[in-house]
């Protein structure tokens, strides 16, 4: 019988997803392991493999969708001896918004689909201004009505000029501002709410703005949206400031790097990932996460490290990073970069992580504040190591200075037990011999 090719949840935070392309064309033979389609979640791009042999039957999802719920049928896959079945310009949505006489809308099968095709073809029509009958799916018309859209306005690009789901959301995307699609991540059309914008061309406001380009809100900006607000909002944050004087580390670094033979470069931001996870070790109470039934204390410190990509921001992870050396340190930190930037993390790299480290010291910042990454329960920013001037031994000098600010979750790490940490990790720091040991 038909198999159903369903959206996988690629990480436990995974509600939706975008189809970037099919690697597989209706027709094609297919065989377990093989590659189907590539998934694009909130944090990386990962390819979906076939676990059954047979024919690519049917894309049901096309390549570019965004807003995928999990567990959506996104294609079907035949066995031997099975028809193709074909529905021209259609998607799932429409498919399980057809006419039915109950509320709840059942997974589709074949058979039903099939069923859902035959009424659609009777497509609803009326007519348009100029007298000609206008052809628009079921579900083209609720979601015209509930935005107040004349379908005899939007062109149609479903088989004949039919206008579908795809169309109304275009023209709600690039129509006069007023209303856009939220789609929450379901496959029913009770799903597909019209968002209220912030501001409209009608705002007082916005008559004294310039003119703007609008671009549209990826899936990754969303999630970092809907997570850095709740943690926030929920997450009772209090910071602590340290300058560190790091002319020592930064001698240890050159000569480490300076060394015959070497075939690796330590960065002082590796310095600082080995530094937090010895002081974890030090102070282990910072390596922890709240929940309402207990304050869970890890064994290992997972640090993960912020990392800038195109349309937002990740975290992969340096697993273990008190029993790994610098340079394995060095080495997997640039492992983790490079995947991140080219979207090709695995979930395992990006996923948990104990503590967050975000460097900005790159840019030049001084010092910022971070919000906590959740379930985590503290974060420390790194600003730049820059000249000032510093007292020592009763005269004024000049050393180099890099100010961290460490962030915590009160619920579970209070005041002392914060100062004691940033005192262990600015005592390694500024001996970074320790990190030898």
């Amino acid at each position: 019988m038909p198999i159903q090719i369903l959206m996988p949840a690629l990480s436990p935070t995974m509600s939706e997803g975008t189809i970037s392309n099919w690697v597989k064309a209706e027709g094609d033979d297919i065989s377990s392991g093989d590659v189907l389609c590539e998934i694009e979640t909130d944090k990386a791009t990962m390819e979906v493999e076939a676990i059954d042999d047979g024919v690519l039957g049917k894309i049901l999802i096309a390549g570019g969708t965004e807003g995928v719920a999990v567990n959506t049928p996104i294609a079907i896959i035949l066995e031997e001896g099975e028809d193709a079945f074909v529905m021209d310009g259609m998607d799932i949505a429409e498919v399980e918004a057809a006419p039915s006489t109950t509320e709840s809308v059942p997974t589709p099968t074949l058979e039903s689909a099939a069923a859902a095709a035959t009424s659609l073809s009777k497509t609803e029509s009326r007519p348009s201004a100029n007298g000609k009958r206008v052809f628009a799916s079921p579900l083209a018309k609720r979601l015209a009505q509930q935005n107040g859209l004349d379908v005899a306005m939007i062109g149609g690009s479903g088989p004949g000029g039919r206008v579908v789901k795809r169309d109304i959301e275009s023209a709600l995307a690039i129509g006069t501002g007023k209303a856009s699609l939220d789609v929450a991540g379901s496959t029913t059309a009770a799903a597909i709410k019209p968002a209220k914008p912030l501001f409209s061309a009608d705002d007082p406001v916005m008559a004294y703005m310039p003119e703007y380009e609008t671009i549209a809100i990826s899936s990754m900006r969303k999630i970092i949206a809907t997570r850095l607000t709740k943690s926030a909002q929920d997450i009772p944050h209090f910071n602590i400031t340290v300058d560190v004087e790091i002319d020592e580390l930064l001698r240890v670094r050159e000569q480490l790097n300076s060394r015959d033979g070497s075939d690796y470069k330590i960065s002082v931001n590796d310095f600082v990932i080995k530094a937090v996870a010895l002081a974890l070790q030090l102070q282990p109470d910072c390596n922890v996460t709240y929940t309402d039934e207990a304050i869970l204390k890890y064994t290992r410190q997972d640090i993960s490290i912020a990392v800038a990509i195109d349309g937002g921001l990740i975290t992969p992870i340096i697993h273990d990073a008190g029993g790994k050396g610098l340079r394995s340190i060095s080495k997997a930190a640039k492992e983790l970069v490079s995947k991140a930037r080219d979207g090709k993390l695995a979930p395992e790299e990006f996923q948990g992580g104990t503590f967050t480290v975000s460097n900005l010291g790159m840019f030049g910042v001084k010092s910022f504040n971070s919000i906590i990454n959740p379930p985590q329960s503290a974060i420390l920013s790194v600003g730049s190591g820059e000249q000032r001037a510093i007292v020592k031994d009763d005269a004024m000098t000049i050393g180099t200075i890099m100010t961290l600010t460490l962030a915590v979750d009160h619920r579970c790490i209070d005041g002392a037990t914060a100062a004691t940490f940033t005192r262990e990790l600015k005592g390694i720091l500024e001996a970074p011999m320790q990190l030898m040991l």
